[in-house]
């Protein structure tokens, strides 16, 4: 969403629980979870608190028994034929209001118009229909009737229904308090939304849009004046104070600030949810219906969405416009442009003073001379920085790969921003890489820059970096990401505590946000940053368990390195109430998208349900039906890999890609660098008016090249399995009338 002239609205103070809030049993089962992955991190016992047996048909027999059991005794219970009579007449009623007609998709209809599924309907609203500007093609749809949770107890779909729209409403929460994105449709189906009322592009972050033509993008005199605000950390966050007094007496700015203890509750239900039972299995079944479902509908509808394809004309793959959105600025160039890019400066400039050791001054040739090396015989494979099959579960491995050469000389000199020559070179690559980018027209990439935390320089000398070599693109856009390797700078002394860290990370935003005046380099370069990003190695085992008894970071100060969900926690923390004093002040605001389940814990991916917008990899949602599910509920976006994966972790044939995308979730395909479409304002001619909309509403054919068909086929069938949360939410309500 582009940015408003008026500041928005400031969100609701963080909404805050106690730890004796908490179910007793909820709690345990959150420990328990813990301290069973801490025990046995990899270990298939590990796994099988969430996942669903398939390969054991002793235990899957054994199961099916004791359904069947369940089903049994339910049938003799008079209330639960009762309550079940009643679901039956409220999923009717869902399936009717879900069925479109040929006259929801042309446009406003005159009188007594049927309900869409473009909204759902909440108690007590009125509903007004919403004109499509387009007309809807018709086409094959799946529908089942008879009894909906067959396989499942009443009991069974209750219980694990609502859990499910408990988690959704934790995770719309975290969301929204730190503007991230949430599908206003879901919010619908909670009850937290009506869709007459929302404003049209709700939920989606503020980005600045890009310069005109006309104007210079490295322009330093439209930063808005200093507020002189004063920032403190505290417990690992930074706190923003209006003058002296009001830090004095404890009283920071009308903020939103996260409270630990609430979200190590709000945590431990998601824990116990995945560990549960019947919401396992609700959620298995629900999986694999959503992946038959799709078989079906492509059978049916594969030839029509094949001819609406054909009949858009001047569009395909190739012209319409894609974004990398995962792409490391380090590994931006091929093997073949960097090699090429080496033998050039080493021809044209071999006695150009490129480093200092010791005081002494040492040329380019110098340089090539120590390693015992000619720039001339290199080749592709003597650069060696391809990852191969060596590199697999050897993530120190595929981090050398970073070296050309396996020389880190050549590395500190080509691919970095602080060097003897500013980064001159490194600079030089990336911009030859948007001028690829920018000849091809239909490309556009979000590269990613480190920043390590080491210390409070690191920001502004990125910044001057950005600006003396003028490495602005129109197709890009930069995401900063921050390693996981406080351990090695603690055991190096450089830093005293995991505090200080992250005051180096997020001070200098605070202060270039409050007194962009005094800070205009970094004022701007922010304009052009879209997130965050976090990132090392995943099976890293940490014996630390995260709670609210967790050392803060101020005190951290051994050499052990935090675990996953304490780094994205305050990552997270950080990055909320930096968005909502940007948001405050009119200025561009940062997405969350940490590089989450490739490997290690299942509690990585937890964490970031509750703080990321969106994630890289997710391979190990595979191994949880229940996180999965509301993966796909929440429209969570994954960029997933599987050439970089083969690499790595998982073999290619192996990857659930294909799968996710049968089921739904929202997937992006890459090999470190997917491309898919980014939900920006200043992309809007590209993806159509309707951009910031749900469903088919928001296609255009003509833009996008992906079939209405398509779009109202997932559209339709999230609003099915949404309605199934509602229905049980419905029947709570009316059986408390009844009784």
């Amino acid at each position: 969403m582009a940015l408003s002239s008026e500041p928005a609205e400031m969100p609701r103070q963080f909404p805050k629980l106690n730890i004796s809030e908490v179910d007793e049993q909820v709690r345990l089962l959150a420990e328990k979870v813990f301290a069973k992955v801490l025990r046995e991190e990899d270990s298939k016992d590990a796994l099988s608190l969430f996942t669903v047996p398939e390969d054991c048909p002793i235990g899957q027999k054994e199961a099916k028994e004791r359904e069947l059991q369940k089903e049994l005794a339910e049938q003799k219970s008079v209330e639960t034929a009762k309550r079940k009579k009643s679901f039956k007449m409220i999923r009717s009623q869902s399936l009717s209001l879900q069925m479109p007609t040929q006259q929801d998709w042309k446009g406003p209809p005159t009188t007594s118009p049927a309900m869409s599924p473009t909204t759902p309907v909440l108690t007590g609203a009125t509903y007004q229909p919403t004109p499509i500007p387009y007309a809807m093609p018709e086409f094959q749809r799946v529908t089942i009737s008879g009894d909906y949770c067959a396989g499942i107890t009443l009991e069974d779909y209750e219980q694990a229904a609502k859990s499910l729209a408990k988690a959704l409403m934790i995770r719309e929460k975290y969301a929204r308090l730190a503007y991230h994105r949430f599908p206003r449709i879901t919010s619908q189906y909670l009850g937290h939304q009506r869709a007459d009322t929302a404003p049209p592009e709700e939920g989606l972050p503020d980005f600045h849009p890009p310069p005109l033509p006309q104007e210079d993008p490295y322009c330093l005199d439209d930063a808005p004046p200093n507020l002189d605000y004063l920032v403190r950390m505290q417990g690992g966050i930074l706190f923003v104070y209006d003058n002296k007094k009001m830090l004095e007496r404890q009283e920071p700015h009308s903020l939103p600030y996260p409270d630990l203890e609430t979200y190590t509750v709000d945590m431990s239900h998601i824990l116990a949810l995945i560990t549960d039972g019947p919401t396992k299995t609700y959620c298995h079944r629900r999986l694999n219906f959503l992946e038959s479902k799709f078989s079906l509908h492509e059978m049916l509808n594969e030839m029509s969405e094949f001819k609406e394809l054909k009949s858009n004309p001047h569009r395909d793959f190739y012209n319409v416009r894609k974004v990398d959105t995962h792409i490391h600025a380090a590994a931006c160039m091929n093997q073949k442009h960097l090699l090429r890019f080496i033998k050039h400066t080493y021809q044209t400039e071999p006695d150009r003073i490129v480093a200092e050791k010791r005081g002494r001054k040492i040329t380019l040739r110098q340089v090539f001379d120590s390693l015992h090396m000619d720039p001339y015989d290199l080749t592709v494979d003597s650069l060696d920085v391809h990852a191969g099959r060596q590199t697999f579960h050897r993530f120190d491995k595929f981090n050398s790969k970073y070296n050309p050469v396996g020389a880190s000389e050549l590395r500190d000199l080509y691919l970095k921003t602080e060097n003897y020559l500013g980064g001159e070179y490194f600079a030089r690559m990336v911009k030859e890489v948007a001028r690829e980018l920018e000849e091809s027209k239909y490309q556009y990439s979000e590269p990613r820059l480190s920043i390590y935390g080491r210390s409070l320089e690191e920001w502004p000398n990125l910044a001057h970096w950005f600006i003396q070599h003028k490495v602005y693109s129109p197709n890009m856009r930069w995401i900063i990401q921050v390693p996981r390797i406080y351990d090695i700078f603690r055991s190096k002394k450089l830093l005293p505590n995991f505090g200080k860290m992250l005051e180096n990370i997020f001070l200098p935003l605070f202060k270039a946000t409050i007194n962009p005046q005094d800070h205009r380099e970094l004022h701007l370069f922010l304009k052009y940053v879209t997130g965050f990003d976090s990132v090392d190695d995943e099976s890293k085992h940490s014996d630390h368990m995260f709670s609210d008894k967790s050392p803060s970071p101020d005190v951290w100060t051994s050499e052990q390195n935090p675990p996953y969900s304490y780094y994205l926690y305050y990552m997270y923390a950080n990055i909320m109430v930096l968005n909502n004093l940007r948001r405050e002040r009119g200025l561009s605001t940062f997405l969350f998208r940490p590089h989450c389940g490739e490997a290690g814990s299942i509690t990585h991916l937890v964490s970031a349900f509750l703080t990321a917008d969106n994630i890289s990899h997710g391979l190990l949602l595979k191994k949880s039906p229940v996180l999965q599910y509301l993966y796909y509920l929440a429209q969570i976006p994954i960029a997933m890999s599987p050439l970089s994966n083969n690499s790595l972790f998982l073999e290619y044939s192996k990857n659930p890609l294909r799968e996710f995308l049968h089921k739904g979730l929202h997937v992006s395909l890459s090999t470190d660098d997917p491309m898919q479409f980014h939900y920006t304002k200043e992309k809007q001619k590209f993806l159509g008016q309707n951009y910031y909309k749900e469903g088919p509403e928001g296609n255009d054919i003509r833009k996008t090249n992906v079939a209405q068909i398509r779009m109202a086929f997932r559209y339709e069938t999230l609003c099915n399995e949404l309605s199934y949360l509602s229905d049980a939410m419905k029947s709570e309500e009316i059986t408390a009338l009844t009784k």
